[in-house]
Order: C-alpha cells, then sequence, then structure tokens
C-alpha cells in the first residue's frame, strides 16, 4: 500500500479549505464560506489522520469530501468565471483524488 502522498495531499488540502473558509468570511462576510470550510477541511483532517493510521475509512472519508469538493468548485466555476479560489480547490481536490486511487488500485 502506497500512502506516500495521500495523507499529505490530504492534510493541505483540509487546510486550504479551512483557510479559503476564513478568507471567504473576511473578505465578503460569507458564513456560509466559514462553515463549509472549516466543516470539510475538518473532514479532510481526519481523513488525513485516518490515512496516516492505515484505517480504512480514510480513503473513503477523504474520497468522499473531495469528490464533493470538485463538484461544489466546478459550479462556482461556472457561475463566477474566477479561477480563484474554484480553480485552485478543484486542482488540488483532482490531486487528492488520484492520490487516494492508487490506495484503491493496490488493494
Amino acid at each position: 500500500m502506497n500512502l506516500t502522498f495521500a495523507p499529505l495531499f490530504t492534510l493541505i488540502y483540509g487546510i486550504l479549505a479551512i483557510a479559503g473558509g476564513a478568507i471567504g468570511y473576511k473578505q465578503a462576510g460569507s458564513q456560509v464560506s466559514l462553515i463549509s470550510g472549516f466543516i470539510s477541511g475538518l473532514l479532510l483532517l481526519i481523513a488525513a489522520y485516518l490515512l496516516y493510521g492505515r484505517s480504512q475509512a480514510g480513503p473513503l472519508l477523504a474520497g468522499v469530501v473531495s469528490l464533493v469538493l470538485v463538484i461544489v468548485f466546478v459550479i462556482r466555476l461556472a457561475k463566477t468565471r474566477k479561477f480563484m479560489p474554484a480553480g485552485l480547490m478543484i486542482i488540488m481536490g483532482v490531486i487528492n483524488l488520484i492520490s487516494l486511487s492508487t490506495l484503491f488500485t493496490s488493494v
């Protein structure tokens, strides 16, 4: 099982989600950004912890949260046509899903 990159990418993605939610709140006063960023980021941090511990729940949790975030940010990018923050979160989410896919194929 190759666990080199999946926990690290999941950890980084979780931190970005939390930071992005805080920035969205600070810039636009969006409580939705703050709450959703915190919840999704916290779930990704939990998933990263589970991945480091080699728990079977880690890849599933990280995959589901990452996929949901990619979908949400694709919709946001289509509406706003602004790369930041949606484009960055899409790219990080896809990278995270690719890193997680190595765990599912090696089982």
